[in-house]
């Protein structure tokens, strides 16, 4: 098997970087006044090699998945609605879809393995792996072949000329899958991995733990490594994500990261290729509990806390504008030395 995940990221530009920080210093602020925008705009100058970065080709693109682990009573909607809200994010109806458009981002949408039949719906990118993946807590949700074609049809997805790749995901019981995998990276308990995702109630909750639980349990001699945890807990368009995101990193694409399940994926990203993550940016922080033990692993300051998760990459489309704010800021704001001229 070709593992081309293990590819080294692109290396980032110290010397523009340094520029940048020099740059920030010199604009009419105290120093640091700006907090992370500062740190926004210096990243993209590292990231796209100059001093002033631009950003203007944007790219979100949505996987889709089903879950066998949804057969367990995991999530508060059935797994039909997965194919439903494909055919809401393609017609534009869906959260992400009007913040695609709100920020002129090339969108699409991937069918990485629906159980639904998705006849007559247009301009959905087809990389079905299978009808769904299988019941994690029976058996692996993937074998290592599904594996390595989904983390390859994520990355095949990237566009050469992006300059900001923004990672959606929609699957009915991607939530259970995202905890089960952070428990498994960070040897955390179901407790405080798992929350109420689309919105399950005290049952639903305590099914999902009581899944995640057997699931480790059962696992456990192959949850040793990335390539393990991925096939055995994972769902296809998280692996997608993952893929994509390695991509990115590979490319020299930021990537701006949305909340629990991507970052979920982000995660596991960094654990097959540790040099991923100098690539990744932060939007907001969930309202999922794991959420914050990803944030602390990877050290990530998020963007915007806005009681966010619905997922579909939504919280990184809202939080778009703020680094392009970063980026004008540090353009266009007037140095020292130049307002001194211009009150002369």
């Amino acid at each position: 098997m070709n593992n081309w995940w293990q590819h080294p990221s692109k290396v980032i530009c110290q010397s523009s970087r340094q520029l940048a920080i020099t740059r920030q210093q010199q604009l009419t602020k105290p120093a640091g006044s700006l907090g992370l925008l500062e740190q926004v705009a210096v990243d993209f100058a590292g990231w796209q090699q100059r001093e002033i970065a631009q950003l203007d080709n944007i790219q979100i693109c949505v996987f889709a998945g089903d879950h066998g682990v949804v057969e367990e009573g995991v999530s508060a909607f059935p797994q039909v609605v997965t194919g439903e809200m494909v055919r809401n994010f393609v017609s534009g109806g869906a959260a992400i879809s009007v913040i695609a458009r709100h920020i002129s981002a090339t969108f699409s949408v991937v069918n990485m393995g629906l159980v639904a039949r998705l006849d007559g719906v247009a301009d959905v990118i087809n990389c079905s792996i299978a009808q769904g993946t299988n019941n994690f807590s029976k058996a692996t949700a993937m074998d290592s072949d599904q594996m390595a074609n989904a983390l390859q049809a994520g990355a095949e997805q990237i566009n050469s000329d992006t300059e900001l790749f923004i990672g959606g995901e929609m699957g009915i019981g991607n939530s259970t899958s995202a905890a089960a995998i952070v428990s498994a990276v960070l040897g955390l308990s179901e407790d405080q991995t798992v929350g109420k995702g689309t919105g399950v109630d005290e049952a639903g909750l305590a099914s999902k733990r009581a899944v995640i639980k057997q699931a480790i349990i059962l696992h456990k001699q192959r949850l040793t490594t990335p390539e393990g945890i991925l096939t055995c807990l994972g769902g296809f368009e998280i692996a997608a994500l993952v893929g994509a995101y390695i991509r990115c990193a590979q490319l020299g694409v930021p990537i701006l990261i949305d909340g629990y399940i991507s970052s979920a994926a982000a995660l596991l990203a960094c654990e097959f290729n540790p040099s991923a993550r100098s690539w990744m940016l932060f939007a907001h922080r969930s309202q999922e509990p794991g959420h914050e033990y990803i944030l602390a692993a990877l050290k990530a300051s998020p963007l915007l806390d806005l009681q966010l998760r619905l997922g579909e990459g939504s919280g990184a489309g809202v939080a778009l504008p703020l680094v392009k704010m970063a980026l004008a800021l540090h353009e266009s704001m007037a140095t020292f030395e130049q307002a001194q001229v211009s009150n002369t």
